[in-house]
């Protein structure tokens, strides 16, 4: 437990290695067995900067293969392996030269491969337009005249017969050119020959991602008319038509026609055969990078290796030397001698030996802040390191968030049905966990914390004794109902203003939790209201407290009596003195019958106005109650005056001293920084700037404490707003089906029921859960760590460890 509640005692060292061996050793300790953070020596050399250029091209590589094997197909890639990536890189299966060989080699090959299957594949698309361009001369050459056969046909015949005297020839264009394009093409043709020119379009199309089709222009040969096929090729290629000759006749298309098709056939026979190259080579990045078939991929361990290998040169570039490798680190006291150990166990090919030295720190550094954590307390501390990372030494508020957090979330969300269906999905996450370890990393984190909130929501459900906006008579009931409705437990004949009221029979008090006659009571509001207001404000004063002691364990850890006695116990006095008095009413009218019971609002109202309670609780409460309210009073001035002056006389003795000392004014640094914990900073003693410290500090104490008990109500607020949903959801669904009559209320529940469910997922299993997280966290961060938690305005720095199989997980969320 207390290496959850303060933080690890932390040493400053420096750390020698040899140069050969240094990136073994720091791969050492980046392992799990020992806890090393690194600190920046700012050598402009970075003598390891080459490394990760190397490797960052590499990366580049992986980056570019895993875009290349995408576009080949759906090819699934094993990953978020990491811990087979590191048995397998343990055993020594992967090096940098050899990873980056291959790497170069398959690049080269790929972009090779690349540029001929471009080629391959424009080659393809040529022969196959010009394919078409020939059918398309077949079929018009063939559908000629009947007169003429079509081996007579084409463009060398005459365009009259013999006997007409004109032989008259005519020239033409052909090509291909996209759907989209044909209208504005022929349009232009038709302008651009001057009605000399005749366009045809076929009506076949034909391509995969493009549809095209193909057209031939039609033109006398003649010496003018060089000029007007110059300027209908331009038209032609300027809408994107792609040219061909056009056979001179049947014969020669027919002919055409055959060896095209077996130059597109040969083509298609090359393309498979490079296509099914290149799956083979992609096959072979994909599969498994080991002999057991749940590894990752061989590319994805390739991946991780560069990840890995780029860490450890990262932190290599922190050092500085030349013959050896020096740099600075922290890590915790407690594993010094682990380290030492491991260092000295590192077998080296030179026989050098690297070493840890332990020093000073810098003047006025600030140790990291190391918490140890496990599965449970991880997340529960990631919440606490989101408002602020402790100060070194402080108390950590996770500790006992891991318990007020989800208690405080069930009193918000108590309900048994709610809460039993979030109690089972987290264990469902728990019993999952290695399923959505990385695929999930966030449920994962999470999911001791959806099983804690789930399990006290339904402990407060119980409490409560409420399940999906019912009561459930788990026992026999206290009260004494007359008729056959529900008691009204206020109205009641049998209850009588005496001291032996109808819930104080033989049979002794309910149980556990509330009594289920209150169900479907008049009155059931505002008893419950009444009842859980309350509990708020009970376990709000409780957990404040528990924050004033944390403060004052702070105090005491550090030796501060001047924080102990100016601070902490004031804050205690004014909290215990008023709040606790309040605690106090409120618990003495629950185990105390009295006839006509106060008003507690009124009587704290008297207790703060310094008027007569003309209703005390008992005889004598009211003057009690003038004790505690003088005390009270009497703290805040404690808490205002005597700190300032108490530190300016210390720093005129530390001043004083010095003079006497050294014979000059200089405090010296060690001085300067000792005074920490006492949240005016590492800088030069400003008396001003302490004193207003302290007023702000006292004020925000005194009036935030009121605040923050009046925002604990936000915990009965949640709770009745959760009730009250879940019981409109109930009337208006399933309770409306039971009314209706037989047996239209058989089908009618199966449909309300599905509404009813839909709701209770989306609303009070969805936003609700959400709304009391959040509601909750508020009180954590605000109410409760206000009160010891960064009070010095001052947050701690987080020690990161080098660790590289978590650098390795947070790269890949």
């Amino acid at each position: 437990m207390a290496s959850f509640l303060r933080s690890q005692e932390m040493k400053y060292g420096v750390l020698v290695l040899p140069v050969q061996d240094s990136r073994q050793y720091i791969e050492k300790l980046g392992g799990p067995e020992v806890n090393v953070q690194f600190e920046d020596m700012k050598d402009m050399r970075r003598p390891f900067r080459k490394h990760v250029q190397r490797i960052d091209e590499m990366e580049r590589i992986i980056r570019w293969l895993n875009e290349e094997i995408k576009k080949a197909g759906p090819v699934s890639i094993t990953k978020q392996r990491v811990n087979e990536f590191f048995a397998a890189d343990s055993s020594g299966a992967y090096t940098l030269d050899s990873i980056e060989a291959e790497l170069k080699r398959l690049y080269d090959t790929f972009v090779g491969l690349k540029g001929r299957n471009d080629a391959l594949q424009d080659a393809h698309a040529k022969t196959e337009e010009e394919l078409q361009v020939t059918q398309e001369a077949v079929r018009l050459m063939s559908s000629g005249s009947s007169g003429d056969s079509p081996a007579d046909l084409g463009l060398e015949a005459p365009l009259m017969g013999e006997d007409g005297g004109v032989s008259r020839l005519l020239d033409s264009l052909t090509g291909v050119v996209s759907l989209e394009n044909k209208a504005r093409l022929h349009s232009a043709l038709w302008k651009a020959g001057r009605s000399n020119a005749y366009a045809i379009f076929s009506d076949t199309c034909f391509g995969e991602t493009t549809k095209k089709c193909v057209f031939v222009v039609y033109f006398g040969q003649a010496a003018t008319t060089d000029y007007v096929k110059t300027k209908i090729r331009k038209v032609c290629q300027a809408f994107g038509a792609n040219l061909y000759d056009w056979p001179t006749n049947f014969t020669t298309a027919e002919g055409r026609k055959v060896a095209l098709q077996i130059k597109l056939q040969e083509q298609k026979t090359v393309l498979e055969a490079h296509k099914s190259f290149v799956a083979g080579e992609i096959a072979e990045l994909v599969a498994p990078a080991s002999s057991a078939m749940d590894s990752n991929s061989k590319i994805e361990d390739w991946r991780l290796f560069c990840m890995k290998e780029k860490s450890i040169y990262s932190v290599l570039n922190m050092c500085q030397g030349d013959a050896s490798l020096q740099v600075n680190v922290w890590y915790p006291k407690i594993e010094e001698d682990n380290i030492k150990g491991l260092l000295r166990s590192h077998k080296t090919s030179t026989g050098d030996v690297a070493f840890l030295q332990s020093v000073k720190s810098p003047p006025g550094a600030m140790p990291p802040t190391f918490i140890r954590s496990n599965d449970f307390t991880a997340p529960w501390q990631q919440v606490v390191d989101t408002y602020g990372v402790p100060k070194y030494q402080e108390a950590n508020p996770a500790v006992f968030t891991t318990i007020s957090f989800p208690f405080i979330f069930g009193m918000m969300y108590g309900d048994i049905g709610h809460g039993t269906l979030l109690l089972c999905f987290g264990i469902f996450l728990v019993m999952k966990a290695d399923a959505f370890k990385y695929s999930q990393p966030v449920l994962y984190m999470m999911r001791y914390m959806v099983l804690s909130m789930g399990f006290f929501a339904v402990f407060a459900g119980f409490m409560y004794n409420d399940l999906f906006a019912m009561a459930l008579p788990l026992f026999q009931s206290r009260f004494h109902s007359q008729g056959t409705g529900p008691a009204d437990c206020k109205e009641c004949d049998d209850w009588q203003p005496n001291h032996n009221p109808p819930w104080k029979d033989p049979m002794g008090p309910y149980p556990f939790g509330l009594d289920w006659a209150w169900e479907g009571a008049s009155n059931q509001l505002v008893f419950v209201n009444s009842l859980k207001m309350k509990l708020s404000v009970l376990f709000g004063v409780m957990q404040m407290t528990v924050g004033v002691l944390l403060r004052w364990s702070n105090a005491f850890y550090w030796r501060s009596m001047t924080d102990f006695i100016c601070e902490c116990v004031p804050m205690m006095v004014f909290m215990v003195c008023f709040f606790g008095w309040m605690d106090w009413m409120i618990l003495y009218k629950w185990t105390h019958f009295i006839d006509a019971p106060p008003s507690i609002i009124n009587s704290l109202i008297c207790m703060a106005m310094g008027q007569e309670d003309t209703m005390p609780l008992w005889e004598g409460s009211t003057d009690i109650a003038k004790l505690f309210m003088k005390l009270s009073m009497a703290a805040v001035p404690v808490m205002l005056l005597p700190k300032p002056f108490i530190l300016l006389s210390q720093h005129k003795a530390e001043e004083r001293k010095k003079k006497s000392k050294d014979g000059h004014e200089l405090l010296d640094e060690e001085a300067a920084a000792s005074g920490h914990h006492h949240g005016h900073g590492h800088g030069e003693f400003e008396f001003g700037e302490v004193f207003i410290h302290q007023v702000i500090e006292t004020i925000e104490y005194v009036l935030g404490t009121v605040s923050h008990t009046a925002s604990y109500l936000r915990i009965w607020a949640l709770s009745l707003a959760h009730q009250q949903l879940s019981a409109v959801f109930f009337q208006k669904t399933l309770l409306m089906g039971l009314s209706l009559p037989y047996p239209v209320n058989g089908i009618a529940l199966y449909i309300l029921f599905t509404i009813w469910f839909a709701v209770t997922l989306g609303v009070l299993l969805g936003m609700d859960v959400l709304e009391c997280f959040l509601h909750t966290l508020r009180l954590h961060w605000v109410e409760f760590q206000s009160k010891f938690y960064n009070s010095g305005g001052e947050g701690g720095v987080k020690f990161t460890p080098f660790d590289l199989r978590k650098l390795i997980e947070e790269a890949d969320e």
